[in-house]
């Protein structure tokens, strides 16, 4: 399958990423991909940029290098009842939001039921259109809970390349995502897919990722990054 967009990716202004919006940009265009999401890391992530860089993206041209921007924020999951780290007017006027966790923004303990509640108080916010990196062997989750909360919810469960790549720090991602994408076609719940790439020439590209959906026999129909039809639906766009 094609994909076409890629739904998280980051900037120099994340603190820990190295490449500029025109070179995301320039390079997610020669990987072939037509829409980019810059997806920056939440205030509460050490090094990233503060509430006042979300505010101006107005000033930020939507089309680059003959590929669309979508400009959002990947938001800390806080805790378990699934506070986010940018106020609520703020979110809702980003064209994408993912919301993930990251050890070093989360205060509760990794239990699998805080880690899974966490995860279904963010999906009933209407305004957080995907779940980052849902895949980390470090952070038990209930992924039956999860596929249904998401169809329940509307929102996207995403496979992250970046987690599948060989030296990827999250353990037993690839095992972990086999069991979300059999339950996600068991419950007909469609997925996106990101680079979370923080390197301009990792834009757009996805070889681990399709090599994991071929793997799985995965129904090109729930993969909405292969169409931005089948994208806009779920994001901040359309609300």
């Amino acid at each position: 399958m094609k994909i076409i967009a890629d739904t998280h990716a980051h900037t120099v202004v994340s603190g820990h990423a190295y490449s500029t919006i025109r070179e995301m940009a320039k390079y997610g265009a020669e990987n072939g991909i037509e829409y980019l999401a810059l997806t920056e890391h939440g205030p509460e992530m050490r090094g990233s940029c503060k509430d006042i860089y979300f505010m101006n993206y107005k000033v930020i041209p939507r089309e680059m290098y003959g590929i669309k921007l979508l400009m959002g924020v990947e938001l800390n999951i806080l805790n378990a009842e699934g506070d986010v780290d940018l106020q609520p007017e703020l979110i809702k006027a980003m064209d994408i939001t993912v919301a993930s966790i990251h050890i070093p923004c989360f205060s509760d303990e990794f239990t699998m039921g805080n880690v899974t509640n966490a995860y279904i108080k963010a999906m009933h916010n209407p305004y957080i259109n995907i779940i980052g990196h849902p895949d980390d062997g470090r952070m038990p989750i209930d992924y039956e809970a999860l596929v249904t909360t998401a169809k329940e919810t509307k929102t996207l469960l995403e496979v992250n390349n970046s987690s599948l790549h060989p030296q990827s720090f999250r353990p037993n991602a690839k095992e972990n995502y086999k069991i979300m994408l059999d339950l996600c076609k068991q419950y007909e719940v469609p997925i996106t897919t990101g680079t979370d790439s923080h390197m301009d020439v990792d834009a757009g590209r996805f070889e681990f990722t399709q090599e994991l959906l071929k793997e799985c026999d995965f129904p090109e129909e729930l993969v909405v990054s292969t169409d931005f039809e089948k994208l806009r639906p779920y994001l901040n766009l359309s609300k």
